[in-house]
């Protein structure tokens, strides 16, 4: 419910005013003056300020009134403020909105005047605040889960039947396995599917913005809020806040974690109002969390907090019927976005994939899939293309056959991938190595190594 504070120092215009609003179901808090005021402001959380402008009989300038509004202003206060004066002033109602006031009204008022009023500067400020969650906001695009498998049908069953619950999911699972996918998988098919779905990565997060990250902060909170931040949590209202790799979290900052998971609770780092956060929470992490504990690196009780639901996605070894699916949406995928289109595998390439064991897993394909896309010199994706290390039960290799990686000594190796790399790109060093996963410093520096002529590469 909205909280209106009413600032005058007359009991019956306070009164008279709180009774107008309480009829639109708006609850009042009243203060006598400024000083009050700021005290009200600092504990309570005010939605919209009625604010006389003069507090002494003798006092018809609005000076008092306008001395309030730059107090708000020097704050960073956001919460808008409808002054109210019994004269009849353009001037003073101009100065007033010059130090932030968003609308006036005369005493004495109208009550559908003063009711439209302050009903529209409310509908205004949610507006405001649902405008920079969207801006705030990072939300993927929806994508498709793809999964042919026993166990990943049978897991894919268990998270819808988890996500019509609001229980908190703890994913668990190797690097690169999607279980950032599959916690945006279950917010796709939870009650809350309509509202904001915001992740945050937890290793990225420096411990000292931890909190100004996850809860927000006021302007000049510390040194550098130079502005009003939202906190994920605050974004996230309403919907689901999927926090990854929540293991990375430090020790000394759980217990800030465990408090809003509690109690739902938490305050803006400034501020000292305490807030509600009504969140889905889900959370991943790769690492073994009962070994952290006994290590005493995570706390028990966080972990009782998050995994009242625990999904585990096996590695994709252990799903091999995916292999090819995933590879094919991927061609897909990368032939559109790098303009190859018509991509297929070979049927070598279908056998390599198939018995190639994945340390990275989903991610790992991804990224063969896309750089067989770019460096392929026809539709067809050759296992050559693919660029797998070779099982070492298999056969020696032929190399007069074309569809399998010529065994050649790594240096050899290295440099045609850079020279087939530059020559994907036209010559350009940077982009080569970006796709290669090489730093600026390191690409020239293999490049050197090699003795790569540039010039032949286009540039």
């Amino acid at each position: 419910m909205d909280s209106i504070l009413v600032i005058d120092d007359q009991a019956d215009v306070r009164m008279a005013a709180i009774v107008a609003l309480n009829q639109l179901g708006l609850q009042c808090i009243e203060a006598q003056g400024p000083e009050q005021a700021l005290d009200m402001i600092n504990s309570n959380a005010i939605s919209l300020i009625l604010l006389d402008m003069n507090f002494r009989l003798d006092t018809t300038s609005g000076e008092e009134g306008l001395r309030f509004l730059k107090q708000l202003q020097t704050r960073g206060s956001t919460i808008p403020v409808v002054v109210m004066t019994a004269w009849a002033s353009v001037d003073v109602a101009v100065k007033a909105m010059q130090f932030g006031a968003v609308d006036f009204v005369e005493k004495p008022w109208n009550n559908v005047r003063l009711s439209a009023v302050v009903q529209q500067q409310l509908k205004l400020k949610k507006s405001n605040h649902d405008n920079a969650c969207l801006k705030a906001l990072n939300d993927p695009q929806t994508a498709d889960y793809i999964a042919y498998s026993p166990a990943m049908q049978q897991l894919l069953q268990r998270a819808k039947r988890a996500a019509k619950t609001d229980a908190s999911i703890l994913i668990t699972g190797e690097n690169g396995t999607g279980k950032s996918l599959l916690a945006h998988y279950i917010h796709q098919h939870s009650n809350r599917c309509e509202q904001r779905y915001v992740s945050v990565n937890i290793g990225a997060i420096a411990p000292t913005l931890f909190e100004s990250e996850l809860f927000g902060h006021k302007k000049g909170a510390f040194t550098d809020a130079k502005e009003d931040r939202l906190g994920r949590f605050e974004i996230a209202n309403g919907g689901t806040l999927f926090l990854d790799e929540i293991a990375t979290l430090p020790l000394a900052l759980q217990s800030k974690m465990l408090r809003v998971l509690e109690s739902k609770e938490f305050e803006v780092l400034g501020s000292s109002q305490t807030q509600i956060a009504d969140v889905r929470i889900i959370a991943a992490t790769n690492a073994e969390l009962a070994q952290a504990i006994d290590n005493g690196e995570f706390r028990r009780d966080l972990l009782f907090r998050l995994n009242t639901i625990e999904l585990h996605i096996p590695p994709l070894r252990e799903r091999i019927e995916d292999i090819v699916e995933l590879a094919n949406h991927l061609i897909k995928t990368h032939s559109k976005k790098y303009q190859r289109q018509g991509m297929s595998l070979s049927s070598e390439a279908t056998t390599a994939l198939t018995q190639y064991p994945w340390p990275g897993n989903v991610r790992e394909l991804s990224h063969c899939i896309e750089r067989a896309v770019i460096m392929s010199d026809n539709n067809t994706i050759l296992a050559a293309d693919l660029i797998l290390e070779q099982p070492s039960s298999e056969a020696p290799i032929n190399h007069s056959t074309t569809n399998t990686l010529p065994l050649l000594p790594l240096e050899e190796l290295e440099k045609q991938m850079i020279q087939k790399a530059l020559a994907q790109f036209n010559g350009n060093v940077i982009a080569a190595g970006e796709f290669l996963g090489l730093s600026k410093s390191a690409i020239y520096r293999r490049i050197d190594k090699h003795q790569i002529d540039l010039k032949d590469s286009g540039l």
